[in-house]
């Protein structure tokens, strides 16, 4: 695996760039300076006092800037290693304002098994402005270098993926966008930039739910969108003004919060979840495991290269039926059986009845994604008490 996560050394101007772990804590964070609070103050105004008509000291509206939500995006820059950053209300905001540099004509490649969401809002509300997208295996490089037609302007893919854990090679991916003159925007949510930096590897925006591992603790919906391009950013951030899909401080400062104990948290995550991957992997009941820590995963060797680790997301099928998988989910102890993912609580779904349910059966099937498929994301909890609820869960959804 890489670890690339930068260093204390000077750059060359006199200045130090530190480490992640460090960035995570003080990135785009300075004490207060009228009062010396140490974390960022929660800037709870909708407006703000102008000098004169049109004079203001930085700061006007809540929607087109707020101090607490540009702490939050300066971090995530710092993280992402980007220059820019812009927040959202939702994941899902942060990828309606990609949609937004879309006009009608255009054309998409994305991914064949995408997350649910993302599918729906590309297939049910752009599609209608005609709008076209192209779902393809991303792990094949000839198939997305096929997909492209003269008006692609945009190549969407995840990876991992969400929820079959596929691995794409971001900087082939990266290359053949280029080629084609087309933005390449990878949702990094699985990942995080603790594990993986697409920027680095020839993407031009990275998308985040902050909703997850970012904010990690299940008690806030963001997102965000980072990038090195300042036309982009321009776009973005007229985007982020004009349809005002902007979290509010209460939401950035929660965020802020998270972003302080990533590191330590994702790695317990992946620790935890290479355990009980190799434990399924051995299970006589488990089918399949979709894990890219593992050695048999397809895509391990390109996820060794462009990872730091392997993530806390995990999906895998029985050997049995639809209702066995269902009553797996439903009767763990530990595990909770809900949607969304990456907080400190381990949780457990059925994506095709939750999740995915936004996607046909037939193209969900067709890219590999059965009804039987369950997605686990891992926290942070004692390993052997996790291992131990799904030991018992399956066990009694097959006898």
């Amino acid at each position: 695996m890489s670890d690339d996560r930068g260093t204390d050394d000077d750059d060359g101007d006199g200045a130090r760039t530190f480490r992640f772990e460090t960035r995570s804590i003080h990135a785009g964070q300075e004490p207060d300076d009228e009062t010396g609070a140490l974390m960022t103050p929660i800037f709870a105004n909708s407006t703000y006092e102008q000098d004169g008509p049109g004079d203001h000291r930085g700061y006007e509206y809540s929607r087109t800037g707020n101090p607490t939500r540009d702490d939050l995006e300066a971090n995530l820059a710092s993280l992402e290693g980007a220059e820019y950053g812009r927040c959202f209300s939702s994941g899902m905001g942060s990828i309606n304002t990609v949609c937004n540099l879309l006009e009608s004509g255009d054309h998409v490649v994305t991914g064949n098994d995408v997350y649910g969401g993302t599918h729906r809002i590309f297939t049910q509300v752009y599609e209608q402005y005609e709008i076209e997208f192209t779902f393809v295996d991303m792990t094949d490089l000839e198939a997305i270098d096929a997909a492209f037609q003269d008006n692609t302007e945009l190549l969407w893919l995840e990876t991992p993926t969400n929820p079959l854990l596929s691995i794409v090679d971001i900087e082939g991916a990266a290359d053949i966008a280029h080629e084609h003159d087309a933005i390449c925007a990878i949702d990094n949510t699985f990942a995080t930039p603790y594990l993986q930096r697409p920027l680095e590897l020839g993407a031009d925006v990275v998308s985040h739910s902050l909703t997850k591992y970012l904010g990690g603790h299940s008690d806030v919906v963001g997102g965000a969108l980072l990038t090195n391009d300042p036309d982009l950013d321009e776009r973005f951030g007229f985007y982020q003004n004009s349809v005002g899909a902007t979290p509010g401080p209460f939401d950035a400062f929660l965020v802020l919060r998270g972003t302080k104990t990533l590191p330590v948290r994702m790695d317990r995550h992946c620790e935890n979840a290479r355990a009980i991957a190799q434990w399924l992997d051995e299970h006589p009941d488990v089918d399949r495991v979709y894990y890219p820590g593992l050695e048999s995963h397809p895509g391990h060797e390109i996820a060794a290269r462009q990872m730091d680790d392997f993530g806390g997301m995990l999906s895998f099928e029985l050997d049995g039926t639809l209702e066995q998988a269902s009553d797996v989910v439903s009767n763990t102890e530990v595990f909770t059986l809900a949607e969304s993912l990456g907080g400190v609580e381990s949780l457990i779904e059925q994506p095709a009845p939750m999740t995915h349910a936004a996607i046909p059966r037939e193209e969900r099937i067709a890219a590999g994604l059965t009804d039987s498929l369950i997605r686990v994301s891992v926290g942070i909890e004692h390993v052997d008490d996790l291992i131990g609820d799904l030991e018992q869960a399956i066990e009694g959804a097959l006898e």
